[in-house]
């Protein structure tokens, strides 16, 4: 079939999905409840089709909540401006500065210098790289970025080739990229958009903060065992390279260090605004507590960062011959950049979330799962499970939109903490390496030529097992002695 008539089937079969789901009611709920699941039915259905772009499906609940009396307008917009929204818009804001003045790429660079030039070592130097940028910027705008230093280290070592298997180098540096940026994005609530669906959902409905440093207690070190796995699967026992240290690379990478000069006076300015907003969300809960004049929360702090950046001037760069110019270090304009349909994409989901709740559904999924599940490690790892399989074919964004309900109201209905379902939940969804639609980081490196897709499943069936195993225990053993803190 041609892609219009894809889409039209996508369109229909959404269309067919809602019909179904409020006429026949297969689950004989209320009437008020069948307008929403059908609702529910036709975005769930456009958004894994992908019948129409994402931030358009989220739109919908504007039009259709009102036309359908299940929500005002006044309500349903309000979603859209959802304190979780600014978090991301300011992490959003600190990511385009920092590739605007080109850190990144020396951030980078210098991670690699420092790890060496053998073919194992570069690979290891671009997985710490990327996953720490990973940490505090979207993933996908991270891959963009790592993309193209890798691609040039590519083509170095591929020019001045001195023994090893160079086919096997060029695949692990797509996949370190790709799945770096995937685990490094799950150590920080900001990290990736499914842990800011999560803690958003989760602190709306339980009016309880999830602590920004508990969060990172929890996955940072998780995120550095599975990239430390990836390291070892890629380069020690799938695709070994085995290309000792290369002058060529050396020099490559010394070179490019050298064109980038000292640290530039916005690169300075950035790098400090960057470092204090970190800080910041690190030490809220101290800084808190030190006094009563404010409370600082991580919401504020994101926008802080990002208002900082527009009112901290550039001052003398290369691009003004020296010269003092009237320049922030973001402008504006530098905004068309911004990922807005993620941020619309967000509220979406939130108003979808908070109709499915008001209306009974959530409660009433949970009660039904609850029949079949006995609670214990087993669920989770269950629910770990269906989450990082699903997410192979859905978009890990809107996965934990419908998710996050479901799993948390499981979790009340047999007396469980929501946490001990919702996070693993909401990790494994990221952890999606099997297929190139799992993430947008698997789709750009995917499209570099390097992988063969027989090679992503086979790596990436066992990179899921790997991350299934370490999440389930690390949420069994660890989350609770975090709860009870």
């Amino acid at each position: 079939m041609s892609k219009i008539q894809v889409k039209l089937v996508s369109l229909l079969a959404g269309v067919l999905v809602a019909l179904f789901l409020y006429f026949v009611n297969p689950f004989h709920v209320a009437e008020p409840a069948a307008r929403v699941l059908a609702v529910a039915g036709l975005m769930i259905t456009w958004w894994v089709s992908e019948a129409l772009p994402m931030p358009v499906v989220a739109l919908l609940p504007l039009v259709l909540f009102p036309l359908l009396k299940i929500n005002t307008m006044k309500s349903t917009a309000a979603s859209y401006g959802n304190e979780v929204i600014f978090l991301f818009m300011g992490g959003f804001m600190l990511g385009l500065a920092i590739e605007k003045w080109n850190l990144h790429r020396r951030i980078a660079l210098n991670i690699v210098k420092a790890t060496g030039t053998s073919g194992n070592r570069i690979i290891l130097g671009f997985i710490l790289a990327t996953g720490f940028l990973s940490m505090w910027l979207s993933n996908t705008a991270t891959t963009m970025m790592m993309f193209p230093i890798a691609l040039s280290v590519i083509k170095v070592m591929g020019d001045k080739q001195e023994g090893g298997n160079y086919a096997h180098f060029n695949l692990s540096m797509m996949l370190a990229i790709a799945w770096s940026s995937n685990f490094g994005g799950i150590a920080t609530i900001i990290g990736t958009p499914p842990n800011v669906q999560f803690v958003g959902y989760f602190e709306r409905k339980y009016n309880v903060n999830i602590d920004f440093v508990d969060w990172m207690i929890l996955c940072t070190p998780l995120a550095l065992i599975l990239m430390f796995a990836l390291y070892l699967l890629t380069t020690k026992v799938l695709f070994p390279n085995r290309i000792r240290s290369s002058e060529a690379a050396r020099k490559h990478i010394h070179g490019e260090i050298a064109l980038l000069g000292k640290l530039s006076g916005p690169e300075k300015r950035v790098l400090l605004v960057f470092s204090v907003t970190a800080l910041l969300w690190i030490f809220k809960d101290l800084i808190n507590l030190s006094q009563s004049m404010f409370k600082l929360d991580d919401n504020m702090i994101a926008i802080m960062g990002g208002l900082a950046l527009f009112i901290f001037p550039a001052g003398k760069t290369e691009q003004t011959g020296g010269k003092n110019k009237a320049e922030g270090l973001l402008e504006w304009s530098d905004t068309k950049e911004l990922a807005w349909g993620i941020l619309i994409l967000f509220g979406g989901g939130i108003a979808l979330a908070d109709a499915m709740e008001k209306a009974g559904l959530i409660t009433q999924l949970g009660a039904w799962l609850a029949q079949y599940a006995g609670g214990g490690i087993f669920l989770l790892f269950m629910v770990t499970f269906l989450s990082i399989f699903i997410s192979e074919v859905m978009s890990n964004v809107a996965q934990v939109i419908v998710f996050s309900p479901v799993v948390c109201s499981l979790a009340d209905s047999i007396g469980m903490n929501p946490l001990l379902l919702g996070i693993p939940m909401t990790l494994a969804a990221s952890c999606a390496s099997m297929l190139p639609m799992g993430t947008p980081p698997n789709a750009i490196v995917f499209a570099s030529g390097h992988i063969r897709l027989k090679q992503m499943i086979k790596a990436g069936l066992v990179m899921n097992i790997v991350a299934l195993v370490l999440i389930t225990l690390f949420s069994w053993y660890l989350l609770p002695m975090l709860m009870k803190g």
